[in-house]
């Protein structure tokens, strides 16, 4: 059998509190609690490179694409999605990491349309889809709203639970950011927007008891969710289905080995796939891009040195990523806003993400 992860090729024409136990886990992934940073520790490479086949129609086995970040209340995001075929990937799964519309409206006729083209559909929440600033329910939390967005994908049979398909172990992960995450030094002496400013988590999503933005109570939230599937995650990881040897393709020009489990979430996990913040147009972008929660999630899952099978796909900074951390690679494929595909380079309007 064959098993082929695929980042999409994006053209136009187309609670309970685990603190103590996480603060545990991360501690004995790096010693003393604290995640090394890039500065003088290189961790992270760039997987092998090997030019691929066509686009895979003639080779067979399951077919594994990734996507995040439709952000389909865009009309050249919604059209993107109306042109994909109807018939090329009734065999093939799709894994949706995050942000996939910010009204309710949107969010159904996307995920509908997803699933009408693609046999099986993953999803997890981005922060995107928690926004209820446009919803006609003023009383609606976000809370509320993901509840919804769960119910909606129950109705619809896309699927957010932990799901083994032919072998492939497939484990959606909840998650949030928090401020704490970040431990690269600060850029100094430059103006910037703060957080509550530049960030419109701040004020399109609505929390409602103890959870706050202030702390990291959100992040904790969001992680005690994943607790509800443990015992599924445990039994992918006890499953003597999932021992490959072989190829896995990286479409449309890439390859890598085979992937045994695949799980993945919308929120980024680790400083080190984002670039550095001298890099960055708002430096203070790792201060909402990841959790130490979620760290210690995915290491509970492969280990603290990972596998040659495993793979993690994220969403949220709209960064195109492919490498390879601690043993685990790390892939993001977004869809992005239309005026970020205009300005990059590579093509304009014609850019591809995976080049």
């Amino acid at each position: 059998m064959v098993v082929r992860l695929i980042p999409w090729s994006v053209t136009l024409s187309q609670q309970t509190d685990h603190s103590n136990y996480l603060s545990k886990k991360v501690a004995s992934a790096n010693g003393n609690g604290r995640r090394a940073t890039k500065q003088g520790c290189v961790r992270t490479r760039r997987p092998q490179i090997l030019p691929s086949t066509n686009y895979g129609e003639s080779i067979s086995g399951l077919r594994v694409f990734v996507l995040s970040d439709l952000h389909t209340d865009y009309p050249e995001n919604m059209n993107w999605v109306k042109c994909l075929s109807t018939v090329r990937h009734k065999e093939d799964v799709l894994l949706v990491a995050g942000d996939v519309a910010e009204t309710y409206k949107n969010f159904i006729l996307t995920m509908s349309l997803l699933k009408d083209r693609f046999q099986h559909v993953f999803y997890v929440p981005g922060n995107h889809d928690l926004w209820c600033r446009w919803e006609k329910d003023d009383e609606l939390d976000s809370l509320e709203k993901l509840n919804r967005l769960l119910d909606a994908c129950t109705r619809l049979e896309v699927q957010t639970k932990p799901m083994v398909i032919d072998g492939l172990g497939i484990i959606p992960l909840f998650s949030w950011y928090h401020e704490s995450f970040d431990r690269e030094k600060d850029i100094t002496g430059v103006r910037m927007l703060s957080l509550e400013m530049a960030c419109k988590d701040f004020h399109a999503c609505k929390w409602t008891g103890e959870l706050s933005k202030a702390d990291s109570s959100l992040a904790s939230y969001f992680d005690a969710m994943n607790e509800k599937t443990q015992d599924r995650i445990d039994e992918i990881q006890r499953s003597k289905l999932l021992q490959y040897t072989g190829e896995i393709s990286f479409m449309p020009e890439q390859s890598l080995r085979w992937c045994e489990q695949v799980y993945w979430i919308s929120e980024e996990d680790w400083q080190e796939l984002c670039p550095e913040k001298r890099m960055l147009f708002y430096p203070n972008l790792p201060k909402i891009i990841g959790s130490d929660f979620l760290e210690a999630r995915i290491r509970s899952i492969h280990g603290l040195e990972g596998s040659a099978s495993a793979c993690h796909v994220f969403g949220h900074t709209h960064f195109c990523w492919d490498a390879v951390l601690d043993g685990i690679r790390y892939v993001q494929a977004p869809l992005a806003y239309p005026r970020e595909r205009k300005r990059r380079m590579n093509g304009g309007c014609s850019w591809r993400s995976w080049r």
